[in-house]
């Protein structure tokens, strides 16, 4: 894989016009783009489906986290729309993930499962009842993605390398809370440098600002594919 195919762009933005505006400046630098709540809640999968007919490869980044049968349901639609990647949360359990997984024809969709999101730290997990060290939180749902059967997991690049020690060189590694040298953080608790994620063993990286916020968003990308290279 090139070092820019190892690049997703999130398309963070509110409008589908603005995610057009985007992937018409991007294509041919970056080699994904990432479509979550935001543009999805307001432009629906017709966008997807628009971006993914130029020819252009998708993550959709929706999360799913609700009952087994409601959750294969979600991840079959999503395959349909011809998507690379769809994802779902891997606090959802064994049960829920097994459904996903069950649920994907054998269309070249790939199904991760989202470990601690990135805008957690240790402290925020212990709020909401998450026991033990943020290290062993993502190490266990990492563990049980890949025993449900799921393709990889979405994991901050401060756990990238524990996540690939676990559960070994063919399960995909995507990160986010990537900020180039000398970016703002943001809301990304545990973030880092798209090299220092790519040496700790993450397969495709996720940006956003960094790039959608730019005033060269094509320079940006290329900027962060050549530190990838």
């Amino acid at each position: 894989m090139n070092a820019r195919d190892r690049l997703i762009v999130a398309l963070d933005v509110p409008k589908a016009d603005a995610a057009r505006g985007l992937v018409g400046r991007l294509a041919g630098h970056v080699g994904m783009f990432k479509v979550g709540s935001q543009l999805f809640t307001a432009a629906g999968p017709d966008l997807v489906h628009e971006i993914v007919g130029r020819g252009e490869k998708v993550f959709l980044d929706l999360k799913f986290h609700d009952i087994p049968n409601t959750v294969a349901g979600a991840v079959a639609s999503a395959s349909r729309l011809g998507v690379s990647f769809v994802d779902v949360h891997g606090l959802g359990g064994r049960a829920m993930m097994e459904a996903g997984v069950g649920a994907l024809p054998a269309m070249g969709t790939r199904l991760l499962a989202i470990t601690i999101l990135t805008s957690h730290d240790e402290e925020s997990l212990g709020e909401i009842g998450v026991n033990g060290s943020m290290a062993d939180s993502v190490r266990r749902l990492a563990q049980l993605a890949k025993e449900a059967g799921t393709d990889g997991v979405v994991a901050s690049p401060h756990e990238v390398a524990l996540v690939r020690e676990a559960c070994g060189t063919d399960f995909l590694i995507v990160t986010p809370g990537i900020r180039p040298a000398g970016a703002a953080k943001g809301d990304q608790a545990r973030a880092a440098t798209p090299a220092a994620a790519l040496a700790a063993g993450a397969d495709y990286i996720v940006v956003g600002r960094p790039i959608t916020e730019a005033a060269d968003p094509a320079a940006a990308a290329d900027g962060i594919v050549t530190e990838l290279s």
